[in-house]
């Protein structure tokens, strides 16, 4: 889709202002090549230089965070908060701690987080962080001490009327405790609505760990329906086997599709009787192990590949669920190839342009991550609300809501596609949905 000419513009003014930061690029240009028809409709968001203050960050913060190993060694890593739009309320995002993370990172996730925040219609911001330091081999005291550091740093920028903090890849509930029990130090308050993903006993939310994977597969499961489709009998490839990977699986197998394959960094697992979840669960939650041992432990029909696309497996469904730009124009020609009708980003943006165009022109229902995974988040905030009222849900009623703000989302987006003459284009929808509700609130609050 050829770019508004006013958006053009603004994108080169973008691309001469952070220079390198090519993850950020795409996700601006992503979003900036949707909502030319909005900007045409709405020559007042143009007036109030909407568009050019959603893609300037409130706030960038960036710190040192020093830390000992066990051997008695210092180490120096850099921490990143970086708050992009407060308008619809607090800041909210997570905290990913991976050695690729740089400032441009953290700011195209913090970007992205922003419209997939206002697509949830829940009264949240959009803001993300993280660190270059890797918690792969580090003992526990280690990840605690670094932690700590990190958390000596960043407790004066946030709070839960401020900035909420959550976990991401590499921030997991062990994390998100040693990052919680340095704040409470700090600031001498139980502040439980400070950080999400909190565990069940001091704080945490039901379904708050599944809520990523289950509500894309719920996401894909209403793209499917509008199409007269549904899961049942359908072949399911995800990519990854972390948390967003294992519990989209599980939902999928709940709601009739069958799971054939999944993947890690080393390759993926080919499972023609669908993946054993038990299993699965067993090699990476617990032992922590490559996805090879699923497969010998398996046996049978199931095959480890080393160092190929998960992408080449032949499949309906589609969920990307490991990392961002994984699905490459070959991935996607190879995916149609495949017989594939629906795409589910389970990721932040796991599929390159050239992927994604593929992917649209063949027809494929292609769910953006900034609305298929938005389940994460939705149930974050829905953590911040118990914490405010000092309540706590049930897993049943916590997993109605997840579905029901996911239906919520692809309605948006369906219906806003075909409010502005794309119908089926859910890339579309979500942008013009989300940055239609943050300008909206732009526009109330005044030049600030």
């Amino acid at each position: 889709m050829p770019m508004h000419g006013d958006l053009e513009r603004i994108y080169a003014d973008v691309l001469a202002r952070n220079p390198g930061e090519r993850e950020f690029h795409q996700a601006v240009r992503e979003v900036l090549e949707s909502i030319g028809p909005a900007v045409d409709k709405h020559p007042e968001y143009a007036d109030a230089k909407i568009v050019e203050r959603i893609c300037e960050p409130e706030r960038q913060i960036i710190f040192r965070v020093p830390w000992e190993d066990d051997r008695g060694a210092i180490h120096i890593n850099r921490g990143f908060r970086v708050e992009f739009n407060s308008a619809l309320g607090p800041y909210k995002g997570g905290l990913r701690f991976h050695p690729s993370v740089l400032l441009g990172t953290v700011k195209f996730l913090g970007f992205e987080q922003v419209f997939k925040n206002a697509l949830t219609g829940l009264p949240i911001g959009g803001g993300k962080g993280g660190s270059d330091f890797d918690p792969k081999g580090r003992s526990d005291r280690e990840v605690m001490r670094f932690c700590q550091s990190f958390m000596t740093e960043l407790y004066r920028h946030i709070g839960e009327y401020t900035d909420v903090p959550a976990g991401d890849i590499g921030v997991g509930s062990r994390e998100i405790g040693y990052l919680f029990g340095q704040y409470k130090r700090i600031t001498n308050r139980y502040e439980s609505g400070v950080l999400t993903g909190k565990g069940l006993n001091y704080g945490g939310a039901q379904v708050r760990r599944e809520a990523t994977g289950y509500g894309c597969a719920f996401f894909v499961e209403e793209m499917l329906r509008a199409r007269g489709e549904s899961f049942d009998g359908k072949d399911v490839v995800v990519s990854g086997s972390g948390n967003v990977a294992i519990y989209s699986i599980e939902k999928v197998h709940q709601l009739g599709g069958r799971v054939v394959a999944c993947s890690d960094s080393s390759g993926f697992v080919h499972d023609p009787k669908g993946i054993d979840l038990d299993l699965l669960k067993e090699v990476k939650e617990v032992r922590r192990e490559r996805i090879s041992a699923y497969a010998g432990e398996r046996g049978g029909d199931a095959t480890f590949v080393s160092g190929r696309s998960v992408w080449e497996v032949p499949c309906a469904v589609a969920l990307p669920s490991a990392t961002q730009n994984e699905i490459d124009e070959a991935d996607a020609l190879a995916l149609v190839k495949g017989g594939c009708v629906a795409v589910g980003e389970g990721a932040n943006m796991p599929t390159t342009p050239a992927g994604a165009r593929v992917l649209q022109e063949a027809g494929v229902a292609f769910g953006p991550g900034k609305a298929a995974n938005a389940g994460g988040v939705a149930t974050s905030a829905l953590e911040m609300q118990q914490n405010a009222s000092r309540d706590s849900w049930s897993f049943a009623h916590s997993e109605e809501r997840l579905r029901d703000i996911m239906t919520g989302i692809h309605a948006r987006c369906f219906e806003t596609a075909q409010e502005y003459g794309m119908p089926g284009n859910y890339v579309a929808g979500a942008n013009i949905a989300a940055y239609a509700r943050v300008a909206e609130a732009m526009l109330a609050l005044g030049l600030v």
